[in-house]
């Protein structure tokens, strides 16, 4: 066992340990991940806070400003080059300020 990690088993079987009290699974994680679009660029927790506001689609990324997006808890500026990447190749753009 590592030290000052606690043995914790997921609702799907899979054993891992954390040092917090946080219920996330690596393996369910892993297993969580597109293998293609643009969520599958993306960093688990950047992944999970769109997905968290219902941002599922490039198109839905192109309504928001980068001021909106930067806003979303989870999100960095460190995403930003690989949105306007995704939405580039659809032809979007952030939305711009009023």
């Amino acid at each position: 066992m590592e030290t000052g990690k606690i043995k914790k088993t997921c609702k799907h079987g899979h054993i891992f340990y954390k040092s917090s009290d946080c219920p996330t699974c690596p393996t369910c994680e892993k297993l969580k991940k597109p293998a293609s679009g643009f969520l599958a660029l993306l960093s688990n927790p950047a992944r999970n806070a769109l997905l968290h506001h219902g941002i599922d689609t490039v198109q839905k990324l192109s309504k928001l400003t980068e001021k909106e997006v930067l806003k979303i808890h989870g999100i960095g500026k460190a995403s930003l080059p690989a949105f306007r990447k995704s939405l580039e190749e659809q032809g979007l753009t952030f939305k711009q300020n009023d």
